[in-house]
């Protein structure tokens, strides 16, 4: 077993697939709005045609983000000893992290409760003294039902701290295994040929959400989020592995027209199957709800694969508009969700037109990322708070652009 040369230095189509789906996830996290699922705030009047397009993305968006992630770590470690990189990771994830959570997130958890609290009059939750009750978790904002918010929470920022957890380990492995990404990129190579490019990804994937999501389901709370850190670390190795192979890349290039075909199919099925059963009415047979679970992983395994084989044909320049957005979008990810959920709980009071109140939502989100990029990346002090180096912007705006 081999592995291929390694002249690739730089992946600009990786770039932008990281900047398209971050893009993707203020869309759907705008989305979430307004369709029946279970969200921080939700509109008067529910949008439940709106389902199948949230679907579009609802599989694969994250596995990607984590792939993507583990090949960004992958440039890094060839270039970094372990301890730099250990250091690196923590000095551009944990700040972000620690900052969002006592003071980007506590908003969306404020006004979650202010919602809860007008749809159920006579409770007695309050939001007085919301903040010191938010940090030192002691707000005692429970239901009727006994669930309740415990605070401090990362909400969306979950991604983050798995993220770190996971180079954290990849780290360890490093120490230990310090040619992990060659060996890893050469398993892949050997794995992923022929139809096994598609079989094996997709029978893993189906397999762990027929065990593992099945008993578990997604609880974005780090420990016991079995299925999670299943799916998500494998797909961080897998970057990290295939983020240097001209083989890989080579193959899903090949492979991206027969990839989408297939992710178009498993995403209308799988649609369809969400819709029948939306109200658990009737309640789908065992063997039904078995099948769609692997339908759900060709859908995620074969997106994944479309998007990266076309982005490695057509995405292969950069330029200053991806040196921007590749700095911004993580300050957008940082702030997005709380725009939204501000924004939305008084949009909704305005009574608009429902199409112009979610183009105002969406215009408003992105343009408040812009502006909170614009202002943060020019405060020095600033901006280890947003997942952005310590230097000027005028300094970063003259560099190369960095993948990682």
């Amino acid at each position: 077993m081999t592995t291929t040369a390694l002249p690739l230095d730089r992946r600009y189509d990786l770039d932008w697939i990281r900047v398209g789906a971050f893009f993707l996830l203020i869309l759907y996290h705008t989305g979430m709005f307004y369709v029946p699922w279970e969200w921080h705030v939700k509109t008067p009047h529910i949008v439940e045609g709106l389902m199948p397009f949230m679907l579009m993305t609802n599989p694969w968006r994250l596995t990607l983000l984590f792939l993507v992630s583990g090949a960004a770590t992958r440039f890094m470690a060839d270039k970094i000893p372990v301890g730099k990189l250990t250091v690196s990771r923590i000095a551009r994830l944990l700040p972000p992290l620690l900052f969002a959570m006592f003071v980007i997130v506590p908003p969306q958890s404020y006004y979650q409760i202010v919602e809860y609290i007008a749809a159920h009059p006579g409770t007695p939750l309050t939001v007085d003294n919301f903040w010191l009750r938010y940090v030192t978790a002691s707000g005692h904002w429970c239901g009727p039902d006994g669930e309740c918010l415990i605070t401090p929470t990362w909400n969306h920022m979950w991604f983050v701290a798995y993220l770190l957890c996971y180079a954290l380990v990849l780290a360890l492995m490093l120490l230990v295994w310090k040619k992990a990404g060659q060996h890893i990129q050469a398993a892949a190579e050997w794995l992923l040929k022929g139809v096994g490019l598609f079989v094996w990804p997709v029978l893993f994937l189906g397999m762990l959400r027929a065990t593992l999501y099945a008993k578990f389901g997604e609880t974005h709370a780090l420990v016991g989020d079995h299925y999670v850190h299943a799916v998500s670390f494998s797909a961080f190795l897998l970057g990290f592995g295939l983020a240097k192979s001209e083989a890989l890349r080579d193959r899903l290039t090949a492979a991206r027209w027969p990839a989408l075909a297939v992710a178009v199919a498993a995403w209308a099925a799988w649609s369809l199957y969400v819709w029948t059963y939306r109200n658990d009415t009737p309640i789908p047979a065992p063997q039904l709800k078995l099948a769609m679970r692997f339908v759900f992983a060709a859908d995620t395994w074969c997106a994944i694969v479309a998007i990266l084989g076309f982005g490695a044909k057509h995405l292969t320049k950069g330029g200053p508009a991806l040196r921007y957005l590749t700095l911004g979008v993580f300050p957008f990810y940082l702030v997005h969700q709380t725009l939204i959920v501000v924004m939305a709980h008084y949009l909704a009071k305005l009574g608009l037109p429902q199409g112009l109140e979610g183009a105002i939502l969406v215009v408003a989100t992105f343009a408040g990322c812009f502006a909170t990029y614009e202002i943060v990346r020019r405060i020095p002090g600033v901006r280890i708070l947003f997942g952005l180096k310590g230097q000027p912007a005028e300094k970063v705006a003259s560099r190369p652009p960095a993948f990682a």
